[in-house]
């Protein structure tokens, strides 16, 4: 039976520094040798213990509500570069407080709140829709038809309203080079004569940069010759790209079920409350030391601490049974999942802690009742 890091609590997320060291490298020289500034998405990677990392090698943070700006501003120790659908006016003069660009997602928005933004001395920008996506996941689709993401050309009209100083685009989820440029070509056909006098352009995130078949050096070049061609500060904002590959999920079997033929493994961790991701996209996550089904080999399903049925994933091999009390590390779970997990069914959260580069590990966090006790009235 196999025990993967008896010191580790289970379940924990765990983060392991010297591969998130290894994607800033990469980040970072994407930066300097392209000009463009990488700023991180919160919304897919937020874990602020790493902050001090962080901020040796990106140029800020993104967020997409008042939170996550403060989380920027107060933890990261930058303003935000701030864009969400709408934004609410009880939240707006603290959202400004905490921002260094704002971008708004229509005209009306614009309206509202940009010559507040404009006094506040923020820089204004608007999110536009071009139409055009490869993304073949409907839930993460920016630009199907009826999206409620971004404004379209037939709708901007022949010129920016005055004081836009920015254009912001985000169509891409897990995407590489090819379907960049692919994008960035929509983009020039609709608002190219709009490019022409901004300060800058955000090009949203779902960059898969640190992705190990990326096209870093393309990348460079691409962003050199968009920001000469038009004169402006290209702005991306990868939050996946951060953290992929960065670390697993510890968990441990707590009993193994043959349900009329198929062995389910329950683990003490929920797809539903812990891995969303893994059912909404949905995909398979990697469990270190399984297989794909093989025949003749010991196969079983992944049940879910929660009791909503659906709550389960598989199937996976393995070499030999599993056996309660057994670990069961699950690959790639850094990014979406900390800034995702719930208390459904009262499941308590995974505690959170850092593998160093030393190879020692330390605990950053750890939950328990009062934390699901205080999100409710």
């Amino acid at each position: 039976m196999k025990v993967y890091y008896p010191e580790i609590p289970s379940p924990c997320y765990v983060l392991e520094e010297e591969r998130l060291l290894h994607n800033l490298r990469i980040l970072q020289r994407v930066q300097q040798e392209s000009g463009a500034d990488i700023i991180c998405a919160l919304k897919g990677y937020a874990m602020f213990s790493t902050f001090d990392l962080l901020r040796q090698y990106l140029a800020g943070c993104t967020a997409s509500s008042l939170h996550e700006a403060r989380l920027c501003f107060e933890e990261f120790g930058s303003k935000a570069h701030v864009c969400a659908p709408a934004y609410p006016p009880g939240d707006f003069v603290e959202i400004l407080s905490c921002a260094s660009h704002i971008t708004f997602n229509s005209l009306s928005q614009w309206e509202l709140f940009g010559q507040e933004a404009r006094k506040a001395g923020v820089s204004c920008g608007l999110r536009i829709n071009p139409e055009y996506s490869v993304v073949e996941t409907a839930l993460y689709d920016p630009c199907a038809p009826g999206s409620r993401m971004g404004i379209r050309a037939k709708d901007l009209g022949d010129r920016l309203p005055e004081g836009i100083e920015g254009l912001h685009f985000h169509t891409l989820c897990e995407n590489g080079l090819p379907e960049l440029l692919e994008t960035f070509a929509a983009v020039e056909e609709r608002f190219g004569d709009h490019l022409k006098g901004l300060s800058w352009l955000n090009m949203g995130g779902g960059h898969h940069i640190t992705r190990e078949d990326y096209d870093v050096d393309g990348l460079i070049e691409f962003l050199r010759k968009v920001q000469q061609r038009y004169e402006l500060q290209v702005i991306m904002e990868p939050g996946e790209a951060i953290g992929l590959g960065t670390g697993f999920l510890k968990t441990s079997v707590l009993d193994v079920i043959d349900s009329d033929g198929v062995l389910v493994a329950i683990i003490d961790a929920s797809f539903t409350a812990h891995m969303p991701d893994c059912l909404e996209m949905p995909y398979m996550p990697e469990i270190r030391g399984a297989k794909e089904v093989v025949r003749g080999l010991p196969t079983y399903r992944m049940g879910g601490i929660s009791c909503l049925s659906g709550d389960q994933l598989g199937d996976y091999s393995f070499e030999e049974d599993l056996e309660v009390g057994q670990t069961l590390l699950f690959e790639d779970m850094i990014h979406y999942t900390m800034v995702k997990t719930t208390n459904f069914n009262g499941v308590n959260l995974p505690s959170i802690g850092i593998l160093r580069s030393d190879g020692k590990f330390e605990l950053v966090r750890q939950f328990g009742y009062r934390d699901y006790r205080d999100r409710l009235s």
